[in-house]
């Protein structure tokens, strides 16, 4: 005779046998497995005295629900996915903060997706992903608007610095702080810009650009694109000689990464900031790590973050909010990399 307990019997906190299931949990709580279920997945649909007990239950059997199993009966992962260009870049990891906290309030799992600014590579990553999760974010999305109308026939879709007619969008306002940033260089006395261009597919380096050309027109001030460019350091090096070169004495880039890497390149060429030229970033991420600190245009990337889910969880009809509460407003951050204009 042997003291074992049968296969598929809990003996003290683990099972014999796999992963632990509802039916465990509701043998160790003295509960119904619907109960379990409702208390689980639909959080204040049973007391909390018998919600506290299957809490601890399941945590005594290590339980873990499985998102595919759930969505058998619902239809639903309780998964949402992020899908960003360079995961690298500093300004995804405020998006991200922000999106990861709506989405854990309301008792979604979030994962990250990366498309290495490639409209291609994007497609089929969202592909591989989208039967597997609840909703998407397109972050800094490289798709054309057909592709992505496309996608949003089969897959909850919310983008993030893109508008796309039909489709839900959180997106910035460059005008507040590209306008500030314009009459900054101009009682400086710069009566020259240059805007160095993101990737040629951004929607937001386009809005960027169309803000730039007309506060500077207010302010009777010429302005001229460079670009497009890689949004990354390189990027910014690279289109550094072009920017020079032009007779700008004020260079304003796509983002702070872009301008990082312009301002590494002049001081390699023996090219002063501020002093012999003047440099301004987008999104404000780093610009207090420099030296000289990077002056920039800052949005609320966190808040974005959190806006873009909260806007998705409405879609699926979970915990959000359908209404539409505008761009987020941008603002100008003054820093050592604006000067006067040497001429």
């Amino acid at each position: 005779m042997t003291d074992a307990a049968p296969t598929g019997e809990i003996t003290g906190r683990r099972r014999r046998s796999g992963a632990a299931t509802i039916y465990d949990i509701a043998e160790l709580a003295g509960v119904n497995p619907s109960t379990v279920s409702r208390a689980l997945n639909q959080p204040g649909r049973v007391s909390a005295k018998t919600e506290e007990k299957i809490r601890k239950a399941a945590a005594d059997l290590n339980f873990h629900a499985n998102p595919m199993a759930r969505a058998l009966p619902t239809g639903r992962t309780h998964t949402l996915a992020v899908v960003v260009a360079d995961i690298t870049n500093p300004m995804v990891f405020g998006v991200i903060r922000g999106a990861e906290r709506a989405a854990s309030q309301a008792g979604f799992t979030l994962v990250i997706a990366e498309s290495q600014e490639s409209g291609s590579l994007e497609a089929g990553t969202i592909d591989n992903i989208a039967p597997s999760v609840d909703g998407i974010v397109l972050a800094t999305s490289r798709l054309p608007d057909e592709e992505i109308l496309r996608l949003a026939q089969r897959k909850t879709i919310v983008t993030l610095n893109r508008e796309v007619d039909g489709i839900p969008s959180v997106i910035s306002d460059p005008a507040p702080g590209v306008s500030a940033l314009v009459a900054h260089l101009a009682d400086l006395g710069h009566r020259a810009i240059a805007y160095l261009g993101g990737p040629s597919r951004s929607w937001i380096s386009g809005r960027r650009w169309e803000a730039l050309m007309h506060a500077a027109r207010e302010r009777g001030v010429a302005v001229f694109e460079i670009g497009p460019n890689s949004p990354t350091l390189t990027g910014g090096e690279a289109a550094f000689e072009r920017a020079h070169a032009s007779g700008a004495t004020a260079v304003v880039a796509y983002n702070d990464l872009m301008a990082i890497g312009l301002m590494r390149a002049a001081k390699a060429a023996g090219v002063s900031v501020p002093d012999d030229l003047s440099v301004v970033g987008f999104d404000d991420v780093l610009g207090d790590l420099l030296s000289p600190s990077l002056t920039s245009v800052h949005a609320d990337l966190t808040g974005m973050g959190t806006r873009s889910v909260a806007r998705l969880l409405a879609q699926l009809g979970a915990n959000g909010s359908h209404e539409d509460a505008g761009p987020i407003t941008t603002e100008l951050v003054i820093r050592e990399s604006t000067g006067p204009s040497p001429r």
